[in-house]
């Protein structure tokens, strides 16, 4: 992964973006867990968000600010609150009901997209969103079998977001932060054509799965999962402890290359 250092051509401005390789996606079918919690009842949103549908269903809503009971640290600031959108992210400041995903960095606030997508609930055969904070340190947001728009529901997909506090005392080979996915029946909706994984600062600055933006993001993404530590980084999956590793490394004489790919990306913000 290569970091894009922010410069500005014909008076726009580019930011820093990392892309992740897809090929730190693990295998898996399953979520993180199968206690989806409470559906999350929309505050606020878009044209047709379904404010206070104890339902769920709805189109662009949003919830919060929700009280974490937790510090979270992301791009050097740290929240005690977030707030639940219905199109695949969670956001810090700010309820986002932006449909059309232009990759994290469409977004003018803090924003963690585990698939950012036009997700609409209102389908006859779509499920909605939850949320459970029951684990002190950690929230589970999940997505469960939802629809896309216009109250579509003939192709479904689910996904779950994993987020732990700072001071998490974090399982070997798990994350901070971890994305989930089973069944991923789409990406392209009647207003957009593809869709957006990874973290935004707000500013321009981004972390992005590699394929974002790309149609078929779904297929690449389907059954696997992905754990990220406080910097942003893919945990990889059952890796040696760090002596034996950094041994490894000197066997085969690749001590100090790097483990992530980089990859040049130019991102444009206002």
């Amino acid at each position: 992964m290569l970091g894009v250092s922010a410069m500005f051509v014909g008076g726009a401005a580019y930011a820093d973006t990392t892309v992740v390789p897809a090929s730190s996606l693990t295998s898996s079918g399953n979520y993180y867990t199968d206690n989806i919690g409470d559906i999350v009842v929309m505050t606020g949103g878009g044209n047709a968000p379904g404010i206070g549908n104890p339902s769920g269903r709805n189109d662009d809503g949003f919830s919060g600010p929700i009280d974490l009971g937790f510090n979270f640290t992301l791009y050097g600031n740290t929240y005690s609150s977030l707030y639940i959108n219905n199109n695949g992210n969670v956001s810090f400041g700010a309820g986002i009901s932006a449909y059309v995903p232009t990759g994290p960095t469409g977004a003018n606030a803090p924003l963690v997209s585990v698939f950012f997508g036009d997700v609409d609930t209102r389908g006859a055969n779509s499920g909605v969103v939850h949320y459970q904070l029951d684990t002190p340190g950690q929230l589970i947001v999940t997505w469960d079998n939802v629809g896309r728009y216009n109250g579509r529901s003939d192709l479904l997909n689910s996904f779950q977001l994993v987020l732990r506090s700072d001071d998490f005392v974090i399982p070997t080979n798990e994350g901070q932060i971890g994305f989930f996915y089973k069944n991923m029946g789409w990406d392209q909706t009647d207003t957009s054509q593809v869709a957006a994984i990874g973290f935004g600062d707000g500013a321009g600055n981004a972390t992005i799965l590699e394929g974002s933006l790309s149609s078929g993001l779904n297929r690449v993404v389907q059954n696997k999962y992905i754990w990220f530590n406080a910097n942003l980084e893919p945990v990889p999956s059952g890796v040696p402890e760090p002596t034996t590793w950094a041994m490894m490394l000197i066997g085969f004489g690749v001590v100090g290359v790097s483990m992530r790919r980089r990859q040049r990306v130019r991102v444009v913000f206002a």
